[in-house]
Parts: structure tokens; C-alpha cells; sequence
């Protein structure tokens, strides 16, 4: 997979997934631009990154952040979400609202935030790539994880509208359902697991460069699930 000259952003660039997914782009050869609300150039040295202190709390910031990537590149080519949060443990009847809204703000809000500011951009130039990372409880609940579900299946829900509302300039978006991560976050919580059962990051990675190239550019509004040994 070639994606040399094209412009990536990546939302949530650091961390356990999007260390190998910013990697896999850069092996590439893509620009990327790494957004983190704490990230610098340092933490990926390489000529084709840049890194783009930024958070997604609100429509402004996220305005501002697709502004500069333009401004910088004149173009964004792929669009990849990586931000979210997990909380569970409780029932619905127990889950208190501070709970219910982080999990809105890290898996639904801050992706409507930064794709609807991409997307004219995408529009204008007729083509792009919108890629997010969702979760297996998005399309299969369990239960003790009501707020972390929902969040996850509303995301689901806007990738699989944004395709169908922008197949008519070359947008493709597409949602990847990963099962459980095997990250050191992961392992610290649960020690006793099996990961042999987890996903490898890596290859969510590279299914992820391969969504944003021309060789996937028919496959759109995909829900598409990585669930490892779990399935």
C-alpha cells in the first residue's frame, strides 16, 4: 500500500493503538499530522510527521484544527479517529451522568466534532478517506458497560451516515470494531486474561492504512469486525 503524498491526520496518535496506527501510516509514506492533547514532534521522529497539540471538546477546536492541517498541507487525503475512552462496572440504573457524558464526549462527540469539520474540505477536493475505530460493544452489548455500548454504537451509526451522505464525491468512511486490545492499559487491567485471545494492534493498524488507500477506495460504510480470538 503506496500513500505517499498523501495527508493524514491522526486523532489520538499516541497511546497503545495509536502508536502502531501512526507508524503504519508512516511506513507508508504518508504525511501525517498527530493530534493528542499532549503530543510533539519528538514522540514520532520521522520527516513526514508533524505533530498538532489539540483537543475535540467542541466544534471550534475542532474547526481550528482541520484549518491548520489545510493551511500547512493544502489538502487532508484521510481522516483517521482514534480517540475513546472506556468505562464500565456499572449497571445503567447505576450509571451517574458524569460517567454517561465522558463516554458521549470521547467516542461519539469528538468524532462528530472533527468530521463535520472535515468535510467540506473533503467535498471540495472530491475525495477522502474518513476512517474511526469503534468497538465490539458497539454491535454486541454486555451488559455493566450501558454508557461505553451506546457511545460506541452512535459512532457506528454517524460513519455509516456520512458514507451514504458523501458517496457522491468520492468520501469513503468506514468503522473498524476491534474486540478486546492487547495494550500494556489492557494488561494492567486485566492480568489474569488470555491475550492470545486479544487483538494485536498492528494488525488493526494496518487494516486502517489499507481502508485509507486507493486500493479500498469501493469500500464504504463498512462496519468491519477485528475480534481476535473472542469471536
Amino acid at each position: 500500500m503506496d500513500l505517499h503524498e498523501k495527508v493524514v491526520l491522526i486523532t489520538g496518535a499516541k497511546g497503545g493503538v495509536g502508536t502502531f496506527v501512526t507508524n503504519s501510516f508512516l511506513e507508508a509514506g504518508a504525511r501525517v499530522i498527530g493530534m493528542s492533547r499532549s503530543i510533539a514532534d519528538s514522540d514520532f521522529p520521522h520527516q513526514n510527521f508533524s505533530a498538532m497539540p489539540a483537543e475535540l471538546s467542541n466544534g471550534e477546536s475542532a474547526g481550528k484544527l482541520i484549518d491548520a492541517v489545510v493551511t500547512k498541507w493544502g489538502r487532508v487525503d484521510g481522516l483517521v479517529h482514534l480517540i475513546g475512552a472506556f468505562a464500565g462496572g456499572q449497571s445503567v440504573a447505576d450509571t451517574d451522568d458524569v460517567t454517561l457524558d465522558r463516554m458521549l464526549d470521547l467516542n461519539f462527540r469528538s468524532a462528530f466534532h472533527v468530521i463535520r469539520a472535515v468535510l467540506p474540505q473533503l467535498r471540495a477536493q472530491g475525495s477522502g478517506r474518513i476512517i474511526a475505530i469503534g468497538s465490539k460493544a458497539a454491535v454486541e452489548p454486555q451488559a455493566l458497560v450501558g454508557a461505553y455500548a451506546a457511545s460506541k454504537a452512535a459512532l457506528v451509526s454517524l460513519i455509516r451516515t456520512v458514507a451514504r451522505e458523501n458517496s457522491d464525491r468520492r468520501i469513503a468512511a468506514n468503522v473498524v470494531l476491534p474486540g478486546t486490545m492487547d495494550t500494556p492499559a489492557n494488561r494492567s487491567a486485566q492480568p489474569g486474561a488470555d491475550y492470545s485471545k486479544w487483538v494485536h494492534p498492528g494488525q488493526v493498524a494496518e487494516l486502517v492504512v489499507h481502508l485509507a488507500s486507493d486500493q479500498a477506495s469501493q469500500v464504504s460504510g463498512a462496519v468491519i469486525p477485528v475480534y481476535g480470538g473472542e469471536a
